[in-house]
């Protein structure tokens, strides 16, 4: 009986060995998996911060353009408005170049007429100054 209660008391100090190794390794498993949480923890803070951040700036850049998209369509306007004016500012120049081409051609149809009237009347002042040369040496005859 004394050897199996030695053996039994062996048994037991080896059983509360290994309980104690457990216990021990156990203890570093809790210390680990708790660094690890931590660890994982604040991984997860900074990916959700840097998340933030991601939003944020989409956001900031959702509204830089539509800003932008805002100032195109103005633009886009203002150069309509600008291409409408442009054409108008055509028709009135190829209207006015329309008449100058008119009233130059006025211009010389008034001149050939002028210069048709000069030499008639060029021609006339030479027929009367013949006529007058005629009767000044007729009268100076019959004087």
């Amino acid at each position: 009986v004394a050897m199996e209660t030695v053996s039994l008391e062996h048994q037991i100090q080896s059983v509360q060995r290994h309980i104690a190794f457990l216990k021990k390794e156990q203890m570093e498993l809790l210390h680990d998996l708790h660094l690890e949480i931590l660890r994982l923890q604040k991984h997860c803070s900074e990916l959700t911060h840097d998340l933030e951040i991601k939003e944020l700036e989409a956001r900031q850049q959702d509204v830089l353009d539509r800003e932008l998209e805002e100032k195109c369509r103005a633009m886009e306007a203002q150069l309509q408005e600008k291409e409408k004016d442009n054409l108008e500012l055509r028709k009135e120049l190829q209207h006015k170049e329309t008449l100058v081409a008119a009233l130059r051609s006025s211009l010389r149809s008034k001149e050939r007429r002028f210069l048709e009237e000069l030499k008639r009347r060029s021609h006339r002042v030479t027929i009367l100054d013949t006529e007058l040369q005629k009767q000044t040496e007729a009268a100076a005859y019959l004087s």
